[in-house]
């Protein structure tokens, strides 16, 4: 009996015009390039314009997306935005996202896990798809981080950028084994006691305020690499696949640092790991579908290639995903 996967058809992105380099953030934050490139191997970010919100970048990765996959926005009938910082408190971007492709069936919903938003999203998509409740799946990681940073605070203001990225997933029967293309495996996490560790000091229900983002860089550090990695070796067991069958990891792109501790950890050579942070900064949810669109754009990427995403952020809260391409 055939097996119904989560085929990946088509992936986009979209960067706000705006570049930001380290130097040029050095001008108005206490800061220099090569204090930033040695801590987290960031050398410029993309920030919104006055008037460009969330929904307008996601909206054109979804645009980006859709001419890849050579579909119309009447062959999508699933939205799953993953986001932190929507356009309003409600209702969520993906309607809006919906309205803006002129989507007049299906349904649209947001998904927020903060930067491990885009797993989340994926995990959700892929028990959609599976469950039979949906067919092709647009699924988006879209932030506008710069609205949310205290530009006094330079440990952190530094590290984020805008941006957001799409990945279309269809339906489609397969033998169900690890040769399969599409979604083959999940895993998903969070702790709510490490909620200090990286968090907004606002929200709707206690301070009526937006806040700006506060985190404890070095020990957000500490629990990355070891959860990331655990999360990794949990998800490629699940789908029958060791480190070496990985073509490509394509983790959150947050700090060099991490990145190349969690692959060191488990056991895949930098040469196999999709970069982008450097050119991106950390853009929260839309990080790996950012990567993934540019790693394919550039010819990395290639059909069939096993893919491993992992993801940290606020909540705690991480996951991992294996995917063939």
């Amino acid at each position: 009996m055939p097996t119904i996967r989560a085929v990946p058809i088509g992936v986009g992105h979209y960067l706000p015009k705006r570049m930001v380099t380290n130097s040029e953030l050095a001008q108005t934050v206490d800061t220099s390039d090569e204090w930033i490139k040695t801590r987290t191997g960031i050398e410029s970010r993309h920030f919104a314009s006055d008037g460009e919100f969330t929904s307008d970048l996601a909206l054109k990765a979804a645009h980006d997306a859709l001419a890849n996959a050579g579909i119309s926005a009447k062959d999508i009938d699933t939205i799953v935005l993953a986001t932190s910082t929507p356009d309003q408190t409600f209702p969520s971007t993906a309607t809006k996202v919906q309205a803006g492709l002129g989507m007049t069936t299906g349904f649209a919903f947001d998904i927020q896990a903060v930067c491990a938003g885009f797993a989340f999203a994926l995990t959700t998509a892929n028990s959609l798809i599976v469950s039979g409740q949906s067919k092709r799946v647009l699924v988006i990681g879209a932030e506008t981080f710069s609205r949310i940073m205290d530009w006094e605070d330079r440990t952190t203001c530094v590290l984020f950028g805008d941006g957001a990225g799409a990945l279309i997933l269809e339906a489609q029967a397969c033998k169900g084994t690890s040769k399969d293309r599409g979604i083959l495996s999940c895993e998903l996490y969070s702790d709510g006691k490490y909620n200090d560790l990286l968090y907004v000091d606002g929200g709707v229900s206690t301070t009526q305020t937006t806040g700006l983002l506060r985190m404890q860089g070095q020990e957000v550090f500490k629990h990355a690499v070891s959860k990331l990695a655990a999360a990794g070796e949990v998800a490629m067991a699940k789908a029958g696949i060791t480190s070496d069958d990985v073509d490509w990891v394509v983790p959150h792109q947050a700090n060099l640092r991490i990145i190349k501790g969690t692959a060191k950890k488990m056991g895949v050579p930098m040469e196999k790991v999709i970069l982008t942070v450097q050119d991106h900064g950390n853009t929260s949810a839309a990080s790996i579908p950012l990567a993934l669109s540019v790693a394919m754009k550039n010819g990395q990427i290639k059909k069939n290639n096993l893919i491993l995403t992992e993801a940290i952020g606020g909540g705690l809260a991480w996951g991992a995903v294996v995917l063939r391409w």
